[in-house]
């Protein structure tokens, strides 16, 4: 097939976002209390999301983050791996796209990140995981506030009994947990602010979940009590001493960055063009 540019890519994001827009601020609205989220399927046509995960690059082409936390492959300088990609990503931060997620969230100063801080690609292979997680409140800067998660998956065939799935937790960790299925050629887009846990359960197949993400920010917190805060992390509500380390790990990190506004070291997961 042609690959089609970055463009085309959002025209038919757009599109299929409009023609579903009712439904989709329904869903937000209905979960919007606890931690607000959408999704929709068969995004783009089968043949752009197919090509997607045909030239997604091999997790020894990424970066691993291998810790008691999480266990996944990620990539942000995209001129290294396949311009498809980059052209599908970019896609998602089009004006057009960005306004029309934050008509169906409510939200009216919404910007997207070219530097794809945190965002980018992700792979998670068999054994991987992501426990749960509070995302950083803030971009790079400190200067907007991190407020929606946009995820799009394009591995073909991907089924429940996989793993690998996006869990949210809208009673917090302790609770019990919402999963969403990361199902091929699904866009999910969820809130984030101080009370958004989430996860992905453990990948039990020898396949690779594949995924496309940006994050969008705002010059104000979605929940008016949000304060700045590092990633959390916790264990599993079964996980006792987990909790306990990744409680423990948070406190530490929090208060370095009180002492370092910015952080001890920039985060390298930025496209540096």
């Amino acid at each position: 097939m042609v690959m089609p540019k970055t463009e085309d890519v959002s025209n038919l994001i757009y599109n299929k976002i409009y023609s579903e827009k009712a439904n989709l601020i329904e869903q937000f609205k209905n979960s919007k209390e606890k931690i607000g989220f959408f999704y929709i399927d068969d995004l783009l046509p089968k043949e752009i999301a197919e090509a997607c995960f045909k030239v997604f690059p091999k997790s020894s082409e990424m970066r691993c983050l291998k810790s008691l936390r999480e266990f996944k492959y990620v990539s942000a300088q995209m001129d290294k791996h396949h311009k498809l990609l980059e052209d599908v990503l970019y896609a998602f931060q089009d004006k057009k796209v960005v306004d029309i997620i934050g008509e169906i969230c409510s939200i009216n100063s919404l910007y997207a990140d070219e530097s794809l801080y945190a965002g980018g690609i992700s792979l998670m292979a068999q054994n991987n995981f992501l426990h749960p997680h509070l995302d950083n409140s803030h971009d790079a800067e400190r200067l907007r506030w991190r407020v929606l998660n946009l995820l799009y998956y394009v591995t073909p065939n991907w089924e429940t009994e996989n793993g690998g799935h996006l869990e949210l937790w809208p009673n917090g960790p302790k609770k019990e947990a919402v999963t969403i299925e990361s199902k091929f050629n699904r866009l999910v887009v969820m809130a984030t602010h101080d009370l958004s846990w989430h996860s992905v359960n453990k990948v039990t197949v020898d396949k690779s979940r594949c995924c496309l993400s940006n994050y969008y920010f705002s010059e104000s917190p979605l929940r008016e009590k949000d304060k700045f805060h590092v990633t959390k992390f916790r264990g599993r509500p079964e996980d006792t001493f987990t909790n306990f380390v990744l409680d423990l790990d948070s406190k530490v990190r929090m208060l370095l960055r009180k002492v370092f506004k910015k952080g001890v070291r920039k985060n390298p997961h930025v496209y540096k063009k």
